[in-house]
């Protein structure tokens, strides 16, 4: 494949970007397979170094915002027949409460994931404060000559401490769960959008 059919792959399955979005893509891997036969190699090496069209295209879609990509195409809907907006408009009541219902669930069960994972968070702070108020307790008992309740207080304060420490890497890998999770939901949207151009 040549610098040329290449590109044009890529174009192919960037159906869902704006025009100056593809173009500035588009120059981009051309400075690069440029690069790649400055360095050396023909132009077939430089395009088969790159990757494919469908890596790539996926790639460029991936990197978008997500309301870029819906603006895009957005756009290039196709007009409307006159029937077809009224009825819209006649089953706006029906299609809009639902579609509001279900943006509106998917928030607030998107918000009570991420709560949780706050509440974990919130969880080992509380353990941290009751080992620092069991080693403070531990340390007055001690001074105030009290040697059983230092004992007892220290083992709170071993417990809760240890607690907290395992909390905390708990509440990170949750946490960091959770981001991930975000990141596969932003893009599970987006191939709402994109796929179709990608399937090209």
């Amino acid at each position: 494949m040549n610098k040329t059919e290449f590109l044009a792959a890529i174009a192919e399955k960037l159906g869902a970007l704006s025009k100056s979005d593809m173009e500035n893509s588009l120059a981009y891997y051309s400075e690069m397979v440029e690069d790649y036969i400055e360095n050396g190699k023909t132009e077939e090496e430089a395009v088969a170094a790159i990757g494919t069209p469908e890596e790539i295209a996926a790639q460029i879609l991936m990197e978008q915002p997500l309301p870029k990509i819906v603006k895009a195409k957005v756009k290039k809907s196709r007009k409307m027949q006159a029937w077809e907006v009224v009825l819209i408009v006649l089953g706006a009541p029906i299609w809009a409460s639902l579609l509001l219902a279900a943006a509106i669930t998917i928030f607030s069960l998107y918000i009570v994931i991420w709560a949780l994972a706050v509440v974990l968070y919130a969880v080992d702070i509380s353990f941290a404060a009751v080992a620092l108020a069991g080693i403070w307790v531990c340390v007055l008992s001690a001074a105030m000559g009290n040697a059983a309740q230092a004992i007892f207080f220290a083992g709170i304060f071993f417990f809760f401490i240890g607690a907290a420490t395992l909390m905390f890497f708990g509440s990170n890998v949750a946490a960091k769960g959770m981001a991930k999770l975000s990141v596969l939901i932003i893009r599970g949207i987006k191939h709402i959008f994109t796929g179709k151009a990608e399937a090209k």
